[in-house]
């Protein structure tokens, strides 16, 4: 029986002008679905309301049957850092260390051991040993992405991860995470403006007008 991961209701928001309003949602596990809009349409801020980042002018946000915003400091990051993946476009990786040493630092904070079958699906275990700065940008996405799923998370959360990939890296990319929803009973939320990536995912949605509807094939 499929639970809910994430179940949003009423979100509105604005900063100097209105985002978005009234917006429902909902993801179960392994349900992976995709919200496509024009740069400026506020995706990447619903994905952030959504992964306990922003606080809602108004509505509700809650993440495995807890209000989000109404837990404290410590609560929310137990969440983040034990059920929650956040990938984004840029890499956020440590320069300085190699690849491996990327993935050592995030299984030790969750606890959890490095999957060499992961790198082996990411088609990155020849560049385990080299340092971040020697690797190139489409590396570099893939060791972040391992990274990020080796905290083995509930719910991910991807901010355009393919969006600096050629074609090819990145149906690899979309096939390791769809795989991990399917065989992990976890959840995505993608985030991209490319509809071929988007349609890989059970359901898209676009955000429009301030209003995200759900399209339809």
């Amino acid at each position: 029986m499929s639970k809910s991961l994430l179940k949003a209701t009423n979100i509105s928001h604005s900063f100097d002008y209105k985002l978005f309003s009234n917006i429902d949602f909902e993801l179960k596990t392994k349900e992976t679905k995709a919200i496509l809009g024009r740069s400026g349409s506020g995706k990447s801020t619903l994905l952030h309301i959504f992964s306990s980042f922003i606080k809602p002018n108004i509505g509700k946000v809650e993440l495995f049957n807890k209000d989000i915003y109404s837990l404290n400091k410590d609560e929310i990051e137990f969440i983040r850092r034990y059920d929650l993946g956040i990938i984004f476009q840029a890499h956020y990786l440590f320069k300085g260390m190699s690849a491996i040493e990327n993935l050592e630092i995030a299984t030790i904070l969750s606890g959890k051991s490095i999957d060499r079958e992961l790198i082996e699906k990411l088609e990155i275990t020849q560049n385990m040993n080299n340092k971040i700065g020697d690797l190139s940008g489409g590396q570099q996405q893939r060791v972040s992405i391992a990274r990020v799923l080796s905290k083995r998370p509930k719910l991910i959360f991807a901010d355009e991860p393919t969006g600096n990939l050629d074609k090819e890296t990145a149906n690899l990319v979309m096939k390791v995470l769809l795989d991990y929803v399917e065989e992990n009973s976890a959840g995505m939320i993608l985030v991209t403006h490319d509809e071929s990536m988007a349609i890989l995912c059970n359901k898209s949605y676009k955000l429009e007008n301030r209003e995200l509807r759900l399209k339809t094939p």
